[in-house]
């Protein structure tokens, strides 16, 4: 807890952000730094709730009423060792998690929730050095781990398997290291040094980084397991969900990590070629989908200068408040405005896209409201109507892991959905083989393939040793 009576005194604030005029005009962090004061007195909410549930609704099961208690008291350094005692990486998971945490807290079933989010990110931006110090192990095991896939999971349980002595490398098909840390999200969420920071510290800890390797192609299924005692997928989701309507043949429609990607190699300096370059300078963007990745999408055209942004939603409009078929202390059903949504563009729910029209590049949607009933979308009687536009972004989610490559040459069992299937300790069909983030659960957060990193590791550590002691 942090003060006995805090939450009674003090009212729940946010981060204070950047002017939206100033803020479209780069990639930079759009959050800015909390003052000590305000710190210690969103750290003071924290109730003595008694049975605590923040924890719980957080995947990595943070230690969350004690390092608001220890932010309270004015002790960074012990905050620090509290939040990373479960977490390999709080300074991302405290910029781009939405906080199940909150949701979970004890003060929120009639208050406004303490602000844990931001508390995180302040305890990680503050205690955390330029250079992060390494933490090797005091001795080696001698066996070896092929992580394939560097995004939030894998390098979660490589760190985790390298401390625990294991000889670790890390196969990355992209050219850098990162996976959706790296290209998937924006910088003006989540700027890349801080990936690049524990890279940094991972490689002084004694993990192997291999990037531009593609395990499948580059290296067979027989070579990965003859080379390593066990291997962990941590491939990702990226079999995206398309949309195969009339015209989608047309040029101008694209998938959303397509149009992130190239954005983010724009802001690491790297140049596109003019006739690769998907861009939204000028142009009325429709943005198809309206989850996180749609969000991005959306300040991401605001950046580019686009002329318009609108973005479609097939479901129905969320409540303002938490709806009562998700009480606490769920994930409630309620609606989220982003930062990018902040920033301009229009919104609409319920409305299903029929077809792409134009003239060999597309130039209008054909559209209609829908009205979900038993479960289905059903079409609503003379709302057809039409919309402009010069691109379109598909941001409906992925499906499960790309199954030729890899996973296919392994034989691996998958489940109904098509993802890698698992046992408790994170194995696959085939032992020795393990899948820990989204290729194993489906698309999610990242704090959950932190999560699922950090278990996978346990998994494999059990598997080489008869036993594990990490957490």
């Amino acid at each position: 807890m942090g003060k006995l009576t805090g939450f009674l005194e003090y009212a729940r604030e946010e981060a204070t952000k950047r002017k939206v005029d100033e803020r479209v005009k780069d990639y930079r962090e759009l959050e800015l730094p909390v003052v000590q004061e305000k710190l210690v007195a969103q750290a003071a909410r924290c109730m003595d709730c008694g049975i605590p549930f923040c924890n719980n609704g957080c995947p990595l099961g943070n230690l969350i009423p004690d390092w608001n208690h220890l932010v309270y008291e004015n002790r960074p350094d012990a905050a620090l060792a509290a939040l990373e005692a479960t977490n390999n990486f709080p300074e991302v998971t405290g910029r781009v998690c939405p906080a199940p945490c909150e949701a979970a807290c004890v003060l929120g079933i009639n208050a406004d929730p303490v602000s844990i989010k931001l508390i995180e990110k302040s305890i990680a931006d503050r205690g955390l050095p330029d250079e992060l110090v390494p933490r090797p192990p005091k001795a080696r095991t001698a066996k070896r781990v092929a992580v394939v896939g560097s995004g939030p999971a894998g390098l979660a349980a490589a760190q985790q398997l390298c401390r625990a002595g294991h000889d670790v490398t890390v196969f990355e098909r992209d050219d850098r290291i990162g996976g959706l840390l790296r290209y998937g999200i924006p910088d003006f969420k989540l700027e890349k040094h801080f990936i690049d920071r524990r890279i940094e510290q991972m490689r002084a800890e004694g993990v192997a980084f291999e990037a531009g390797v593609d395990v499948g192609r580059a290296i067979g299924a027989d070579e990965l397991r003859e080379r390593f005692d066990a291997v962990c997928l941590a491939l990702g989701s990226r079999k995206p969900r398309d949309l195969p309507i009339p015209g989608r043949e047309l040029s101008g429609i694209h998938f959303a990590m397509d149009f992130l990607e190239q954005q983010n190699r724009r802001v690491a300096g790297e140049s596109i070629p003019d006739d690769q370059a998907i861009l939204a300078t000028g142009k009325r963007v429709v943005v198809i989908g309206g989850g996180d990745t749609g969000s991005d999408c959306i300040g991401t055209s605001h950046r580019h200068g686009a002329e318009s942004v609108t973005s479609f939603e097939i479901l129905p409009r969320p409540p303002d408040a938490r709806d009562p078929s998700t009480p606490w202390p769920m994930w409630p059903l309620v609606l989220r405005t982003s930062s990018s949504h902040e920033e301009g563009g229009q919104r609409e729910w319920s409305v299903s896209t029929e077809r792409f029209r134009g003239d060999g590049r597309v130039e209008k949607l054909d559209c209609v409201r829908v009205e979900l009933r038993g479960g289905r979308f059903e079409r609503v009687a003379g709302s057809e109507h039409e919309i402009d536009a010069d691109l379109v972004l598909l941001a409906m989610g992925f499906v499960h892991p790309e199954h030729p490559g890899i996973v296919e040459d392994l034989g691996l069992s998958l489940d109904a959905r098509g993802n890698v299937k698992v046992d408790e300790s994170f194995m696959s069909s085939l032992p020795g083989v393990f899948a820990a983030g989204d290729c194993q659960r489906g698309q999610s957060l990242v704090v959950w393939a932190i999560a699922d990193g950090r278990h996978a590791a346990r998994g494999i550590d059990r598997w080489l040793s008869g036993k594990s002691e990490l957490g």
